[in-house]
């Protein structure tokens, strides 16, 4: 292949990278295509492709691009783990733990490959080694503000909640602007009895992402929970507001006396 015309698939894949750190998905598929015509050998265009695929909701086309590039590459790591979100997507969890293995295998440094893999652990119920995971990830990258978040999960799945709570701060100390962390960490609270404190955080997450539906219904059930049904009626409506599908909501309201 002359130089030209690698340079001219570098090229494409970078605008293609760019398409797809901006959404548009169409646009770095036709690249990569493009790339690909070029250079048939190249693994990150395939694996790539496959993420714009995958963004689409065309998982199985995703899992073929980048089983093409793991067939070019068989030690490209994040192949591996791309499949594997791939095949979690699909409900496919041991062929994703197979592939999140296998990118560990490959590069045991990868954070993002451990905490993919506890994720597909805690599907299977398998909260131990889900934990086992997300801890390999933060020792491997102590700032990972996720990972302390779905290990307060998983630790909460397990009934530790004081565990869960210290994950949940760990991970709001890192990034404050996470709503999931807040609303999680209220759901402790709550399970402890906690109302005003999972109040607290529910109103926190809202704050952060005013068109959060789960966090108005939970602060509404808390509400509830805490003797202040006024203030949980005006956060179901609230969510009706947003949703004026949500089932849940009307029956909450109907269930306070409240025709929605």
């Amino acid at each position: 292949m002359s130089e030209s015309v690698q340079e001219t698939a570098r090229t494409h894949l970078d605008h293609g990278r760019a398409c797809l750190d901006k959404g548009k998905y169409d646009d770095a598929i036709a690249d990569y295509e493009k790339a690909i015509a070029l250079d048939p050998n190249c693994a990150r265009a395939y694996t790539n492709r496959g993420v714009a695929y995958y963004r689409k909701g065309a998982v199985d086309r995703a899992i073929a691009d980048h089983s093409k590039a793991i067939a070019l590459d068989p030690k490209y790591a994040l192949a591996y783990t791309n499949r594997g979100l791939a095949h979690k997507k699909k409900g496919e969890v041991e062929r994703a733990v197979a592939d999140y293995t296998k990118a560990i295998a490959l590069n045991p440094n990868d954070a993002t490959a451990y905490t993919n893999r506890g994720v597909a652990y805690v599907s299977k119920g398998a909260f131990d080694r889900a934990i086992a995971d997300y801890t390999k990830a933060i020792a491997l990258d102590p700032n990972f503000a996720a990972a302390y978040t779905i290990r307060g999960h998983a630790y909460g799945s397990k009934g530790e909640v004081d565990l869960a709570i210290g994950c949940y701060d760990k991970a709001i100390a890192l990034d404050p602007n996470v709503a999931l962390a807040y609303t999680n960490r209220g759901v402790a609270y709550g399970t402890k009895g906690a109302f005003d404190r999972a109040i607290a955080d529910y109103t926190k997450a809202i704050a952060l992402d005013p068109k959060y539906v789960l966090a108005y219904t939970i602060r509404a059930l808390a509400y509830e929970s805490n003797g202040e049904v006024d203030r949980a009626i005006a956060d179901f409506s609230k969510v009706l507001e947003i949703d004026s599908s949500d089932e849940n909501a009307k029956n909450n309201l109907k269930r306070l006396g409240i025709a929605p």
